[in-house]
């Protein structure tokens, strides 16, 4: 997640245009505890840089995953015994079969985006799972309320496959039972920001980048104690380390982008899994800049998938009603 220099004016405007055509449009109408001696070799930058980026790696299938096993903390890792046994699915072509538990490759995600500009915060909260290793998942996005509590646009339904995000309930003269495909490659932000929840795949695959890394200590996170770093990723690096399945978004977010510096926290538990990871980065244009901060939480490792993709004829292939779009 990266800056980007929008041509459009005033704070509520520049957050119309973190999205193409995708759910912050739709949404514009309405931290680490002590010292760890454990860990204590954790704490030089080196050591910290290879641990966010090992836990990245992990995920995201870039290089040996092996190599993920260091200090005597694995990567990878069995089921985790939180997750609940369930899958989702729609109607299509099958994107992946379900996912056997065990994998350590497919997890529970909640993700929040917080905007702020012009004194006006928003956020966006989803929830779904994911599988990293077919690049696919299914998440439930909830927009936010009114100024009076009331709920202006119905939760939408998002699957995420290698190279396309798909929503239902878009809005904008979309019939409510037709999906819309966007070409996530083509996006100038790779699908870090346009769906409303950052691809949990590209959350990981920017870590594969991470520089400048600190060892804040540990911390508990739902019960699960975890080691927090902090530092600096840079998506160009993060783009040519992705596996090559999976490198257009990022290098379309490489190549859009204003600067390639990101910020982050992540949050590792004692086998080396990424639990939690907040991105935060800002962009201007001709008004104030606007803030961004993304945070992905992953848990209940191992619990199966589903994602079927939409049929062709399911999927809506008109104009977005005008005035709707950014």
């Amino acid at each position: 997640m990266v800056v980007q220099q929008h041509r459009s004016g005033g704070g509520a405007r520049a957050v119309c245009a973190l999205a193409a055509m995708g759910v912050m449009a739709a949404a514009a109408g309405c931290s680490g505890g002590g010292g760890d001696p454990a860990a204590a070799d954790d704490r030089t930058g080196p050591r910290a840089v290879e641990a966010v980026r090992q836990a990245a790696a992990v995920l995201t299938g870039a290089g040996d995953a092996s190599a993920a096993r260091t200090a005597g903390r694995p990567g990878g890792g069995a089921e985790d015994t939180s997750a609940d046994a369930g899958t989702s699915g729609d109607a299509g072509t099958s994107a992946h079969a379900d996912t056997k538990a065990g994998a350590g490759t497919t997890a529970k995600v909640n993700t929040s985006m917080e905007t702020a500009a012009g004194g006006t915060r928003v956020t966006i909260r989803g929830r779904g799972t994911y599988d990293f290793r077919s690049r696919s998942g299914r998440l439930k996005v909830v927009l936010p309320q009114d100024a009076v509590g009331k709920e202006e646009h119905l939760p939408i339904t998002e699957l995420l496959a290698p190279g396309a995000l798909y929503m239902m309930n878009r809005g904008a003269g979309v019939p409510e039972d037709k999906w819309v495909r966007i070409d996530t490659t083509a996006l100038a932000d790779g699908n870090l920001v346009t769906g409303g929840a950052t691809d949990p795949m590209a959350a990981a695959e920017l870590l594969l980048g991470a520089r400048a890394v600190t060892y804040l200590g540990e911390s508990d996170l739902a019960g699960v104690t975890v080691r927090h770093y902090r530092g600096t990723t840079d998506i160009g690096r993060a783009a040519r380390q992705a596996p090559a399945a999976s490198r257009g978004a990022l290098t379309a977010a490489a190549k859009g982008f204003r600067t390639d510096t990101v910020s982050f926290d992540a949050y590792l538990d004692e086998q080396g899994r990424l639990r939690k990871v907040r991105h935060r980065f800002s962009f201007a244009n001709e008004g104030p800049a606007v803030e961004v901060v993304s945070t992905t939480l992953l848990y209940g490792f191992g619990v199966p998938v589903s994602v079927r993709i939409p049929a062709g004829r399911d999927i809506y292939t008109g104009e977005i009603r005008q005035g709707q779009q950014p």
